[in-house]
């Protein structure tokens, strides 16, 4: 029904309505017209990424949430892949690609993260779309905006405060469980057992949706994004973003029930649904602006009315200034930023992958003692004392032995390493070991030694990791 609004009114109706539209200066609340088109469908379903957000904490693995970003236990479980604070390295070329992998979509296509996935966008979008629905179109909105506070308008404000809040509340406790276990969470937070930290991070997320999505609404875009203030010096006249056919549309002019248009008019006829229809109350003529998102609505809006008066759609569209203004568009191989972009996505992605196909369930670290380097026993044996860091990424504790390469060392002996030692999950155990070789037998004032701990899992699964360092004796 949405879709028809437009095809359904009149030009005359068309322009009475758009009368009622101003541009976006931050001093008035924009109330946008909502319809149908391609657009607005791909928006919807770029929407749905965030159900992610809301179901991702109650996927479950085994007895545990699939993933689970659990921060007291300095643990990140992402199926699994369990992380550890020695991990996070890889964390900075993950935030660099993600960082350059925006800076690629809007150097070539503009703000698409903006006007199809930002969490702000989406909300606001959500929240907007509740409240046409118990407000009513803009132009009764407005009215109810203006209106007194009166029974019927406090009915109605309620309900629509009512499900913005719902949505809030819901967010909030999301939000929090991706940090601990979400099915605990409903119960610990609902017999009031929940830490201060869970219900103020609730209660914190709950006033900013209501706030950012519900009442700043664009407001956020303009004053309070950093990007709207960057945008600017990413994109140039090759990017792909929503533009006015300006050479097509101008000059502009006014269609007169019964009179032909004058030959200088373009196809522009003035009926401001561009700007009816943008969340920020922008006018794409006017060309681009730090409040445009980039959402593709305003070409929903003027190819419905393109269509209304026999013209070709495509007076606004994506397309990048060069294109519109019948230049010569350069290829992609031959813009420099692409090349450097690229470079910088391959090494981020080079990272991570590097990263994590060189982890290992059972690390192993070995500090050899600085004082002393060694000790000269009574019986003739030099003893080197090291410090082994075990740490067990294993979601269960794991009894591990410690070995040591003796096919280099004749008549070594471990002190600290006879028994199986209890390695606990998630965490660094630390075990002192004293290794003795007799003098005679040492070939090198400093030889490699490598130490191996090994131990299996609950299923029967054989792990290990291996960790070269060094004998020290006296001088031969």
């Amino acid at each position: 029904m949405a879709e028809k609004q437009i095809h359904e009114q009149s030009i005359e109706e068309l322009y009475a309505e758009a009368n009622e539209h101003t541009i976006n200066v931050g001093d008035v609340k924009i109330h946008a017209k909502r319809m149908g088109g391609k657009f607005r469908n791909l928006k919807w379903l770029s929407n749905l990424v965030w159900i992610v957000f809301f179901i991702g904490p109650y996927l479950r693995l085994g007895d545990r949430q699939a993933i689970l970003l659990d921060i007291p236990e300095r643990q990140f479980h992402i199926f699994n892949l369990t992380l550890l604070p020695q991990d996070l390295w890889m964390l900075s070329f993950v935030l660099l690609f993600f960082a350059i992998l925006l800076a690629v979509v809007t150097a070539l296509a503009g703000r698409i993260w903006c006007g199809f996935f930002c969490f702000q966008t989406v909300w606001t979008d959500v929240f907007t779309w509740i409240e046409d629905k118990f407000e009513g179109s803009p132009a009764k909105r407005r009215k109810l905006d203006k209106a007194k506070w009166d029974m019927p308008k406090i009915m109605i404000r309620a309900k629509k405060y009512s499900v913005w809040l719902l949505i809030s509340i819901l967010t909030g406790i999301s939000f929090v469980a991706w940090f601990t276990d979400a099915y605990d969470l409903w119960v610990d937070l609902f017999t009031l057992n929940a830490s201060s930290t869970a219900y103020i991070t609730v209660f914190l997320f709950i006033g900013g949706t209501m706030f950012l999505a519900g009442f700043l609404r664009e407001q956020t875009c303009f004053w309070l994004c950093p990007y709207a203030r960057i945008q600017a010096v990413m994109i140039d006249d090759t990017s792909i973003v929503p533009s006015y056919d300006v050479p097509r549309g101008e000059k502009r002019g006014r269609l007169l029930k019964g009179k032909p248009a004058s030959e200088d008019q373009g196809d522009c006829v003035d009926c401001n649904q561009c700007v009816a229809v943008c969340p920020t109350g922008v006018d794409i003529r006017g060309g681009q602006q730090e409040g445009c998102i980039m959402c593709g609505l305003c070409i929903d809006a003027c190819d419905a009315v393109m269509e209304k008066i026999n013209k070709p759609i495509g007076l606004i569209k994506y397309a990048s200034w060069d294109g519109i203004m019948g230049k010569e568009e350069k290829p992609l191989h031959k813009r420099p930023r692409v090349w450097v972009y690229t470079a910088i996505l391959l090494i981020s992605i080079i990272g991570v992958v590097t990263g994590l196909s060189g982890m290992e369930s059972l690390e192993l670290k070995v500090l050899h003692a600085r004082q002393p380097l060694f000790v000269v026993q009574s019986d003739g044996t030099i003893q080197n004392h090291y410090t082994l860091k075990v740490l067990n990424k294993m979601n269960e504790d794991m009894k591990v032995s410690i070995s040591a390469n003796d096919d280099d060392f004749k008549g070594l002996t471990m002190i600290g390493a006879d028994k199986e030692i209890v390695a606990a999950h998630g965490t660094v155990t630390a075990v002192t070991i004293f290794v003795k070789v007799p003098r005679k037998n040492l070939t090198e004032k400093s030889q490699p030694i490598v130490f191996n701990v090994e131990g299996k899992d609950g299923q029967g699964k054989l792990y290990q990791s291996k960790r070269e360092s060094v004998f020290i004796g006296p001088k031969r």
